[in-house]
């Protein structure tokens, strides 16, 4: 037997009107179209799917089983229809995020909440980016933006400025290195640096500061939460360096100091990588508005990223 999906929507248009001529209304075909249509699929049948002599027209057992066929798929394929509407019109979609940072959870969630208030039928995920080769996945549809402090040019992948941070000393109010106004890199040499556990390719203390000049620090401890980091921080075991925002968290108390780290600070910026193909999605461009906004808010360090380069 061939079935069409205009077969189930006639049976349940004539079932629900109780005759053929308000069906053929609701269905905006005629009534001899929808006569025909119903004939040819009671041929298939072989038996009759209306009790004729009924008013209203009422299904026979035949006519019964299709309906209940029909309760069970349209509104699946109605559901389906209106998602890919919704994907045409921007209105729905996926966005998996992968983060190469540790800290970058702190300012990402308050984000997030007002991204969900805005986009609720976007299907938001996120996966820690150091656990995997981020970019790639992300040519690979596998996310579908990943937040990095490290842009590269990558065919068919843009970098969009979201905003720019400060990697920041942190050391115990008790340290004799919260007497300086700054530190520099020699200030390290005889220090238990406090680190994420990530490569020291991918920490700021290394790349902008320690490895161009030639300092490793007393020795190295890593420590996965960035609240176990400031904890120990504050128990004088050992220093750290973090973005500015982290530090700005009142939840971590205030039994720390913060220094610049050089005479004239360090500024980094922090990228949102998306697909070209979906650089001007609605809920993409959103995304960046909203973090962008949110730091600003927050009081985010100056040299601000150009609003118009999304």
């Amino acid at each position: 037997m061939y079935l069409e999906f205009r077969h189930l929507r006639s049976i349940r248009a004539i079932h629900q009107q109780g005759g053929l001529a308000r069906a053929a209304e609701v269905l905006n075909v005629t009534q001899s179209a929808l006569s025909h249509q119903i004939k040819a699929l009671e041929e298939q049948v072989g038996m009759e799917l209306f009790l004729r002599r009924s008013k209203p027209l009422k299904l026979s057992k035949a006519g019964h089983k299709l309906l209940q066929l029909a309760d069970k798929v349209l509104p699946q394929i109605d559901a389906l229809e209106q998602d890919f509407s919704e994907l045409i019109t921007g209105k729905a979609g996926r966005m998996h995020i992968a983060i190469e940072c540790h800290a970058c959870f702190e300012w990402l969630f308050p984000v997030l909440e007002d991204f969900r208030q805005i986009w609720p039928n976007v299907d938001v995920d996120i996966r820690p980016g150091l656990a995997f080769d981020a970019l790639p996945a992300l040519q690979r549809e596998e996310v579908d933006l990943v937040v990095s402090a490290d842009p590269e040019t990558i065919d068919g992948v843009e970098f969009i400025p979201l905003f720019d941070y400060a990697p920041t000393f942190v050391c115990a109010r008790t340290h004799p290195l919260a007497q300086k106004e700054f530190v520099e890199a020699e200030d390290f040499r005889n220090e238990v640096l406090i680190t994420y556990p990530v490569e020291k390719s991918r920490l700021d203390a290394f790349t902008q500061l320690l490895t161009p000049a030639r300092v490793e620090p007393k020795s190295i401890r890593q420590v996965e939460l960035t609240a176990v980091i400031m904890l120990l921080v504050a128990s004088g075991r050992g220093v750290s360096v973090l973005p500015d925002w982290v530090i700005a968290e009142e939840k971590y108390g205030h039994d720390f100091v913060a220094r610049p780290i050089t005479q004239n600070g360090l500024t980094r910026r922090l990228y949102a990588a998306i697909r070209s193909s979906e650089v001007d999605n609605g809920y993409m461009r959103d995304f960046v508005m909203i973090t962008r906004d949110r730091q600003s808010d927050d009081g985010a360090p100056d040299g601000s990223v150009n609003q118009a380069s999304v």
